[in-house]
C-alpha cells in the first residue's frame, strides 16, 4: 500500500510557507509565483496554520477587506488537518474528503517534512489503479 513517504520521495519535500504577520497580498503573490493554492503559515519551524485561496475569497473579499491591510494571521485556518509519513494514501483521500481540505501538511512528530495536495493524491491513486489493472490483464491473459 502506498504511503505518504513514498509520494514525498517522488514529488519532493519542498514547503511553501509564509509568516503570520505577512500581508494577504504577499501570500497571494507567493502562491501565484509558485503555482500553488495554499501556503503553510510558520513561526520559525512551527506550523501555526494554513492560508489558501479559499481563505482569501471567503475571509477577505466577502468581508470587504483589503489584501494590503489584512495579515495572514487574521484569515488563516488554524485547525490544520495533517498527516504523517506513514499514513496511507487512502487515509489522506478520506481526510481530504471528510474535512473538505485540499492540502495536507506532512508532520514527522512536530516537524513539517512536506505537503500533499489533492492533485498529488489523485495522481497517485490513478497510477496505483493503472498498475493493478495491468496486473489483472497479465493474470487473465496468463
Amino acid at each position: 500500500m502506498l504511503q505518504v513517504k513514498h509520494l514525498l520521495d517522488g514529488k519532493g519535500r519542498s514547503i511553501h510557507a509564509i509568516a503570520p504577520e505577512e500581508t494577504v497580498r504577499a501570500a497571494l503573490r507567493m502562491m501565484a509565483e509558485r503555482g500553488c493554492g495554499a501556503l503553510l503559515v510558520m513561526k520559525g519551524d512551527t506550523l501555526v496554520g494554513i492560508v489558501s485561496e479559499r481563505d482569501y475569497a471567503r475571509k477577505v473579499v466577502l468581508n470587504n477587506r483589503t489584501s494590503n491591510d489584512t495579515t495572514v494571521a487574521e484569515v488563516m485556518t488554524t485547525a490544520v488537518v495533517s498527516v504523517s509519513p506513514e499514513d496511507s494514501i487512502d487515509t489522506c483521500m478520506r481526510l481530504c474528503t471528510d474535512s473538505r481540505v485540499r492540502h495536507l501538511p506532512v508532520l514527522d512528530g512536530n516537524k513539517v517534512v512536506g505537503v500533499l495536495s489533492i492533485g498529488d493524491l489523485v495522481k497517485a491513486v490513478i497510477s496505483e489503479q493503472g498498475e493493478q489493472i495491468e496486473q489483472l490483464h497479465r493474470y487473465i491473459a496468463g
